[in-house]
């Protein structure tokens, strides 16, 4: 047998796996969290349905390490959103870090997209933890513009409403949202991650149209992240508005898709390239919670100047 310390992989991640992959997820953030002087916080196993969706979402792109006693010592699920490669969650647990096991994970995920053939290879990281931005910087990477999430607790009925993709002709429906996005962000899909969050029963995508056809879409999901917690908000995980009102009118109906399945709190993560949305949610009620730092591979970065309209992509899970 070889020795428990050797790393063996990257293999596919299985269903199966989810528990083994919670406990490193949960390990690995909790421990990041006390070497940051947090020492209060521990970081909750995240709910198996959004696993498996992150599984799913990553297809092959989903990767995993084992050492010599076939424990999960590593993993990193990337995904790429037609030319928008990405990678998150990624961990190490912490027994094992400091030994290059995540720069391997993190090198795989770059030749995996670098494969496909992307036009933008990206990650997430907590902006004040200069240790994980030096890593990142070391392999390649560099900072960008913050995702920032925000929240609003709704206190009354909206007076906006859209119509829930899952109402429509859907496969006619996503296409629709594709053709917009691909006029927007071209060469970018959301069409894996609309159908995989209706099939799996996650979320819904709020639309909205007006007589030139569709105006905007926003795929949400209400099923709780944390294990064990119940549903009490709806997260915005993809976003496209043909322009500010748009974008605006599309806030209030992802509000009023909330309001109707009985939860009282949406959650956007906003990209702040878009300087303008950003302000928009702030007149709209909305409060930061959490900062991200978005990071691109030297050579694969982010193109929003003169981008027409609003595209939110969150690069987490």
């Amino acid at each position: 047998m070889p020795p428990p310390d050797r790393m063996n992989g990257p293999e596919p991640v299985r269903l199966r796996d989810i528990d083994q992959i919670n406990q490193v997820f949960s390990d690995a953030f909790t421990d990041r969290y006390h070497r940051d002087g947090m020492s209060g916080v521990r970081v909750p196993r995240l709910n198996p349905a959004i696993w498996r969706f992150a599984i799913a979402t990553a297809g092959p792109g989903a990767m995993l390490w084992r050492d010599g006693a076939g424990e999960i010592v590593a993993f990193n699920m990337v995904h790429h959103c037609g030319t928008e490669g990405w990678m998150g969650p990624l961990a190490v647990r912490p027994g094992s870090q400091g030994r290059g096991i995540g720069a391997e994970v993190v090198e795989r995920g770059i030749h995996w997209l670098e494969d496909r053939q992307v036009r933008v290879i990206g990650l997430e990281t907590m902006p004040r933890t200069v240790e994980n931005i030096g890593f990142y910087s070391r392999l390649g990477f560099r900072p960008g513009f913050l995702t920032v999430s925000m929240a609003k607790d709704l206190s009354e009925v909206p007076s906006v409403g859209g119509t829930l993709l899952s109402r429509e002709e859907f496969p006619a429906g996503v296409r629709a949202c594709a053709e917009l996005l691909d006029r927007l962000a071209p060469g970018t899909t959301f069409g894996a991650e609309i159908t995989l969050s209706r099939e799996q029963q996650l979320g819904d995508t709020t639309v909205i149209r007006d007589r030139r056809g569709l105006a905007g879409f926003a795929l949400w999901h209400s099923e709780p992240l944390a294990d064990g917690k119940p549903a009490d908000e709806v997260r915005v995980l993809k976003l496209a508005a043909r322009d500010l009102p748009a974008f605006g009118e599309l806030v209030q109906a992802v509000e009023a898709s909330a309001w109707e399945r009985g939860l009282r709190r949406v959650g956007f993560r906003c990209q702040t390239a878009y300087r303008a949305a950003y302000a928009a949610l702030l007149d709209a009620g909305y409060r930061v919670h959490w900062t991200d730092l978005r990071m691109t591979l030297d050579g694969k970065p982010e193109e929003t100047t003169g981008q027409e309209g609003i595209v939110f992509s969150n690069w987490e899970i």
